[in-house]
């Protein structure tokens, strides 16, 4: 299968021959537990793939897409997934994963990741109040400053929550390149758990200067728009993978990207997002087996610069 479309249709067929099994089983016979790496700063593990809810979560409870969400979260779990990250301005993408989490009993399972994204003190009071109640939880495991907004003051209050035990981990993020000076400015002085940024095959400007230095500073590292939001899959449609790629586990471009994300050792996880169950099994399919040399590496930025 060299294709992601080729993969998708390979995964319907079997999914509709196999009806009489649970989804998981249909979709999620892996054949071996996910990768995991440390969180530096306990050394808490984590699986390599994790997800996110931007888009394809801002959907209406109840209806078609939202059933087809708890398939996905249901071949997530059943996969060795755990971490989901989300956003209280993603549309109302965790209210809806708060929701799908509470019908299936998922939440102890999870590694919740969300964001704060405010511009005042009061603001972000509300904001995180706000965010509780959507994910229906009393605590998170990650708090996040969304894109650096207001970062120098809503990282203390960031700090403060994690002191009273609202969250036990605290970080920053971004997803653009003109991000990387200020996030590495961050990075060198204040003291964070985790970062996330953009790191594509197409985009790998972040193993330049913020990877190597988080990986100095004991700072864990999620990894957005593994994808570049979609578009890279639009470049190889009808394209054939690298000869390569079979070598390295990969059997589509979806996983083959998401193991050029993790393959750089500062790597935590990564968190797609997908609102389609079939998709969700291809993606954790990128957490099992090796991962990619320097060299695959380096091939494949050449042929996406």
């Amino acid at each position: 299968m060299h294709t992601r479309r080729q993969f998708i249709s390979s995964a319907a067929a079997i999914a509709g021959g196999m009806v009489c099994l649970p989804l998981g089983a249909a979709f999620t016979a892996n054949p071996a537990p996910l990768l995991q790496r440390a969180i530096p700063s306990t050394g808490e593990k984590l699986p390599v793939i994790g997800a996110g809810t931007s888009g394809s979560f801002e959907v209406e409870v109840g209806s078609g897409p939202y059933e087809q969400l708890k398939q996905v979260l249901e071949v997530f779990f059943d996969g060795g997934g755990r971490v989901f990250d989300t956003s209280p301005n993603y549309g109302g993408a965790d209210a809806v994963l708060g929701q799908l989490l509470a019908e299936g009993g998922w939440r102890g399972k999870t590694f919740l990741a969300t964001k704060i994204a405010a511009d005042s003190r009061e603001a972000a009071e509300a904001q995180w109040a706000e965010s509780l109640r959507s994910l229906r939880t009393d605590k998170v495991e990650l708090l996040q400053i969304h894109n650096l907004r207001d970062w120098k003051r809503q990282l203390p209050y960031a700090q403060e929550l994690k002191q009273q035990g609202k969250t036990r981990y605290v970080g920053v993020t971004h997803y653009v390149d003109s991000g990387l000076a200020e996030l590495e400015q961050v990075l060198r002085t204040q003291k964070l758990d985790f970062i996330q940024i953009h790191y594509s095959v197409n985009s790998p400007g972040a193993a330049r200067t913020v990877l190597p230095l988080a990986q100095d500073k004991g700072v864990g590292v999620l990894i957005n728009r593994a994808f570049d939001d979609g578009r890279l899959f639009a470049k190889v449609k009808d394209t054939a993978l690298p000869a390569w790629a079979a070598e390295a586990g990969a059997s589509s471009w979806a996983q083959l990207f998401l193991k050029f994300a993790i393959s750089h050792p500062a790597v935590t996880a990564v968190i797609p997002a997908t609102g389609k169950p079939e998709r969700q099994a291809d993606q954790l399919k990128a957490g099992i087996g090796p991962l990619l040399s320097d060299a695959q590496q380096q091939a494949l930025i050449r042929q996406f610069a």
